[in-house]
């Protein structure tokens, strides 16, 4: 099912949602409720759920989540440490491993936000509206992205995390900084524990921090030697085939 959302972009008319948290579903369901059959919009929802059981934390105080649930992302987890920055994205239950890793790095001092992202079509299909409108507008200022303006500021890397094929995230790298990094699940599917698969695609929490220590180290936030003490630990084999050719 790596591939269901990359269908669904195709219906022009069907807004696909990957929730993570029951309070995001409540959200995705009263909108398409109030859309569908109090505005009489012509369009129809596709929504992935999972059997993985997992804490349901109530909805994040702050002002614009339920808005940011329904545009496709919002900040689930800011920031607390004064470390070098990380925002790690992820949906639905590979958010689990993003909570791990963050958590990981904290532990190395590192200051990593955690981002729902509940949409990357919705956050493509929006930001692709503003690139037409800049388009035929040549002379008006430019309308940012949503999701663009979400990462403005970001000073580290940028990981999105997904239980699908790297083209789903990666659809809305155009938008993003140029330390964003990809992990998916490109590759065919095997009868394996969850444990095992998420390492065997490399969506795992370990591959998570790897990622983002690699690009700390290429930013040059991190030295050689920080690099290779803190990456030690994670038992990552540098020859491991990719999942893809197997």
């Amino acid at each position: 099912d790596g591939h269901s959302h990359g269908l669904a972009s195709t219906f022009p008319n069907l807004k696909s949602y990957d929730p993570a948290f029951a309070y995001e579903l409540a959200v995705i369901v009263r909108d398409g409720i109030h859309r569908m059959y109090e505005l009489g919009e012509n369009i129809f929802y596709y929504i992935t759920l999972y059997n993985e059981n997992y804490p349901m934390p109530g909805i994040p105080e702050g002002e614009g989540i339920e808005q940011g649930i329904i545009s496709g992302a919002y900040c689930w987890r800011p920031r607390r440490g004064d470390g070098e920055h990380v925002d790690l994205l992820a949906s639905g239950s590979i958010m689990l491993q993003a909570i791990a890793a963050a958590d990981m790095l904290e532990e190395l001092g590192y200051s990593p936000a955690i981002w729902s992202v509940t949409s990357y079509v919705e956050l493509v299909r929006e930001a692709e509206n503003c690139e037409r409108e800049s388009r035929l507008n040549p002379l008006s200022e430019r309308r940012v992205p949503y999701v663009e303006g979400l990462f403005a500021d970001a000073g580290g890397p940028v990981v999105a995390v997904s239980d699908y094929l790297k083209a789903l995230p990666g659809g809305i790298a155009r938008w993003m900084p140029d330390s964003f990094t990809v992990l998916g699940t490109d590759g065919f599917g095997l009868s394996e524990s969850r444990e095992d698969l998420r390492d065997h695609f490399e969506v795992s929490s370990k591959h998570i921090v790897q990622a983002a220590l690699v690009e700390l180290y290429r930013s040059g936030k991190i030295s050689e030697q920080e690099m290779r003490e803190q990456l030690q630990p994670l038992n990552i084999e540098p020859g491991k085939s990719n999942p893809v050719a197997r």
